[in-house]
């Protein structure tokens, strides 16, 4: 399983409950989880993530993991091929964080 940066997730938590991403609240939500919590690092994510659209992030990042389930099962693809999607879905995943950080 990949790790994913507890930061991001302190932002996209605060994002869905509808509160603002700043400092503080990046650092509540670190502190909350149990884990230390470097205020450099979340000053820098919450001035990175200011003017973020994240609603066209997630409905990207939605249409992406749609996409192969809305292409129905017509035969089922080789070995190789699968290995490819999954690469490309992979990819194009990151890419859709990569842009919350400008």
């Amino acid at each position: 399983m990949t790790k994913i940066d507890p930061y991001l997730h302190a932002v996209l938590l605060l994002h869905g409950a509808g509160k603002a991403v700043s400092k503080e609240g990046i650092l509540s939500v670190i502190k909350a989880s149990g884990a230390e919590a470097d205020e450099a690092k979340a000053k820098v994510l919450a001035e990175a993530v200011k003017g973020v659209n994240f609603e066209d992030i997630l409905k990207q990042s939605t249409m992406v993991a749609a996409a192969p389930a809305a292409a129905a099962p017509a035969a089922a693809p080789k070995k190789e091929e699968k290995k490819e999607d999954e690469g490309k879905k992979e990819e194009q995943a990151a890419e859709g964080l990569a842009s919350l950080f400008g």
